[in-house]
């Protein structure tokens, strides 16, 4: 189990390595006929930034390289478990309860320097005469986030992986294809529920409580 976790460490910190100097090097090189790979990055940069834009507008803009790269780890994390010889990080607990405590933290610290003390209102609910109920119903509320956005992703790697290795030792010709497939939609599905869950939560955090 401890060679396990240290697998999974080297394949997260082969994705924290990789993943920068490859953007470092389309950054850098930028072509007014982009290839196939700077279309692909450019996309997705297009992509992030207009999901930002449209929950929180251009206060957002801030912060794009933190759900940017979050977005990039956990689909890099995701990815890795289709390929022979490497582990999916995202498909350990320890991993995406880390990625999801650092998400809770963001949003509740961003939520306290926007708003200071008033940012218990947001726990508060709409009726003053309930409030003592909607704080508590709040506040389990959101201490449940981060355990359902770590949970939600360890889940689908880890049944995703054990599906197509089970099928791939049982069947190990065409019958696993759809599977892997369905692997794959998985591995971009995943990758944008934690993006835009943690855009929700940090434009939660920063709307003023009357609206």
């Amino acid at each position: 189990m401890e060679g396990l976790y240290f697998k999974h460490v080297l394949m997260a910190l082969l994705a924290l390595v990789t993943v920068p100097l490859i953007f470092k090097f389309l950054a850098k090189k930028p072509s007014l006929i982009p290839s196939p790979l700077q279309n692909i990055f450019e996309m997705y940069i297009e992509f992030t930034d207009n999901m930002i834009k449209e929950q929180m507008g251009k206060e957002g803009r801030k912060f794009f390289p933190l759900i940017a790269g979050i977005g990039l780890f956990v689909f890099f994390g995701n990815l890795m478990g289709m390929i022979p010889g490497l582990e999916s990080y995202t498909a350990n607990i320890n991993t995406t309860l880390a990625l999801a405590l650092l998400v809770f933290v963001v949003y509740n610290f961003v939520g306290i320097k926007k708003h200071g003390f008033s940012y218990i209102k947001h726990f508060l609910g709409p009726i003053p005469a309930a409030a003592p109920v909607f704080f508590i119903i709040e506040i389990l509320s959101h201490l449940s986030r981060p355990v359902t956005l770590a949970l939600r992703l360890f889940a689908n790697m880890t049944g995703g992986e054990l599906i197509t290795i089970v099928l791939i030792l049982l069947v190990p010709l065409l019958v696993p294809l759809p599977v892997m497939l369905i692997h794959l939609i998985a591995v971009f599905l995943q990758t944008y529920v934690f993006m835009i869950l943690t855009t929700v939560y940090i434009a939660g955090a920063l709307v003023d409580e009357a609206h």
